[in-house]
């Protein structure tokens, strides 16, 4: 299936979750999740199925001041 992860395209197998997106992107904590402008939460990551054409983004937190 095609989504978009961090504006970039990407191919994942059918049936898969939010925790295949992030290991994909090899996502290092911290960070959060959000599909289509929606947070998931980390303990949702394993069960929320994606969709043909889903958009994820990843975001890190930035530190400074």
């Amino acid at each position: 299936m095609h989504i978009t992860i961090n504006q970039q395209s990407v191919e994942l197998p059918d049936h898969a979750t939010v925790a295949d997106a992030v290991a994909h992107w090899q996502a290092q904590p911290p960070f959060a999740v959000a599909v289509n402008t929606g947070f998931v939460p980390n303990s949702r990551y394993s069960t929320h199925a994606l969709a043909e054409g889903d958009r994820i983004e990843i975001i890190a937190p930035v530190t400074g001041g």
